[in-house]
């Protein structure tokens, strides 16, 4: 078995930079120009995000996800970064456009969903087949426990406990703290 790209980048091997830009490069300029007002930005956008995977192409790890979800992730942070850097700018727009600048926020925060969704359906592929099958009759068709228990044939105490460890281990795919944690650096 071939090494993977990534693992490639990582060791210095010069064809794997263009490798794995003829691999992931369609996935990262559809995330870019999604989440960016024009072309020219969503083209900064890419090379920052391929900057960014050759810089830690040595942390990818196969045992925690593919190769993809590793790089959208990287792409997803990047991208938030300079959403987040963009809305920290002061506004320059005249007075008489506001609703253009409103409009181009919830086209922001509608990539930055997309992109996010995009992002738990790939984690979500990754589950065991049980989790998979709970997270998507509970989340997608709204089913409550009982219902899923009585769907599956699962018992209920199983069926809580497939979606419990399901939505722990999309969290960790999708580096999102659990809910109620901090995210500060050293306690």
């Amino acid at each position: 078995m071939s090494d993977s790209v990534l693992k490639r980048v990582a060791d210095g091997e010069e064809a794997a930079v263009k490798d794995v830009m003829d691999q992931f490069g369609g996935l990262v300029w559809s995330l870019a120009r999604r989440s960016c007002p024009n072309s020219a930005d969503a083209e900064d956008a890419t090379q920052e995000i391929f900057l960014e995977i050759w810089k830690s192409a040595h942390r990818f790890d196969e045992t925690k996800g593919s190769e993809t979800l590793f790089v959208a992730m990287i792409a997803r942070r990047r991208l938030i970064d300079r959403i987040r850097k963009q809305s920290r700018e002061p506004y320059k727009d005249s007075i008489d456009e506001p609703t253009l600048h409103l409009a181009q926020e919830g086209a922001d925060r509608w990539a930055e969903t997309c992109a996010e969704a995009s992002l738990a359906a790939q984690a979500v592929n990754l589950l065991k087949p049980q989790q998979k099958l709970v997270l998507e009759m509970g989340l997608l068709r709204g089913l409550s426990h009982s219902e899923i228990a009585e769907q599956t044939g699962m018992p209920l105490g199983t069926v809580k406990t497939q979606m419990r460890r399901g939505l722990i281990k999309v969290r960790e795919l999708m580096e999102v703290p659990p809910p109620g944690s901090t995210d500060e650096g050293g306690a």
